[in-house]
């Protein structure tokens, strides 16, 4: 299967590569391809542990759209390519690709869309949105990754319509294929079905709802979601909220952040945005883990963000180290 991944974006690269040879005045369904991706590196120190840097990721981008109703979308990530610390010293060891999507959209009408293929779970805000030059911090909150699946191999009907002085959106999804391989650190989840609501004008705010089971706990959950986004003169305030539901009737977990974004123009540091963050994760029969997060970014472009940031809180989680990190994102 990797191979296959492999092979098809090496391909997707070079006819990208190769239009320019044809005639201005041929038409190709080669036209609609473009190959882009993102990357980030960063620094961590760690409480108590010693420090580390990696290259954190190398993503792929590959897109068609032609003429037809028909479009495409595949992101094939390759996760901690080069590590280093002072034990192992440069290292490869924890590489891994990673498919995080790979959809085929087609346009029923003009407001109603259908996709079929792996897509990102579109219950959370910062889980569509995850790209570290679309976000303000280095490390992910954790509502957002230890609640739900983070990506889906199924259907979507989706789409938008004008309501009032906005638009209103909704995406409804169900899995059809069980994810065949997982991180030993990653959670598992099958069954997967739901909705988002959303509505956008000055302010974007959503309503999920969700239905799974998560494997290893032999239990099956539903989750209401709330997730926003405004802004307050030039602050920007965007927060998640998660509630589990068991089916028998025990606590099934939930998790929450509210962060903002400070402008610091009017102190003269141009293109510089002061961060904090506050988070809680309450997991059924695990320590609830609370974090706090400040920090500066510097949009140094438009594609590419410098981050540092300070991290405290309660309870050891691996996707949430705590300490100063630093990272450096960009599109390409």
């Amino acid at each position: 299967m990797k191979k296959f991944i492999i092979i098809f974006t090496s391909l997707a690269s070079l006819f990208s590569l190769c239009k320019p040879a044809f005639a201005d005045d041929t038409p190709s369904w080669l036209d609609g391809f473009n190959v882009g991706g993102y990357s980030s590196a960063g620094l961590t120190l760690e409480r108590d542990q010693e420090a580390q840097a990696a290259l954190n990721e190398v993503s792929l981008l590959v897109t068609w759209n032609g003429d037809s109703r028909l479009s495409f979308f595949g992101e094939l990530e390759l996760e901690n390519p080069l590590s280093w610390n002072d034990e192992r010293q440069f290292h490869d060891q924890e590489s891994r690709f990673d498919l995080e999507r790979l959809y085929l959209d087609y346009n029923i009408t003009e407001k109603v869309n259908f996709r079929g293929g792996r897509f990102l779970t579109p219950n959370s805000r910062w889980n569509l949105l995850h790209a570290p030059p679309l976000v303000w911090t280095s490390t992910r909150p954790l509502a957002t990754s230890r609640l739900f699946p983070e990506g889906t191999n199924g259907v979507m009907v989706f789409g938008a319509t004008p309501f009032m002085d906005g638009a209103f959106e909704y995406k409804i999804f169900a899995e059809l294929l069980e994810d065949q391989e997982q991180d030993s650190d990653e959670l598992a989840f099958e069954h997967v079905k739901g909705a988002r609501f959303s509505y956008k004008n000055q302010s974007d705010i959503g309503i999920s709802i969700l239905s799974f089971r998560e494997k290893g706990v032999d239990n099956s959950y539903r989750m209401l979601g709330l997730d926003f986004i405004t802004h307050i003169k030039q602050v920007e305030v965007s927060g998640e909220f998660f509630q589990r539901f068991d089916t028998r009737n025990k606590d099934g977990g939930s998790g929450a952040y509210l962060q903002s974004a400070v402008p610091l123009k009017p102190l003269g540091f141009n293109n510089w945005y002061w961060i904090t963050r506050l988070e809680t994760l309450q997991r059924p029969d695990e320590a609830s883990a609370e974090r706090w997060l400040v920090g500066a970014t510097w949009r140094v472009k438009p594609t590419q963000l410098l981050k540092f940031e300070f991290t405290g809180g309660s309870g050891d989680q691996p996707e949430s180290p705590r300490g100063f990190l630093t990272s450096f994102a960009l599109f390409f």
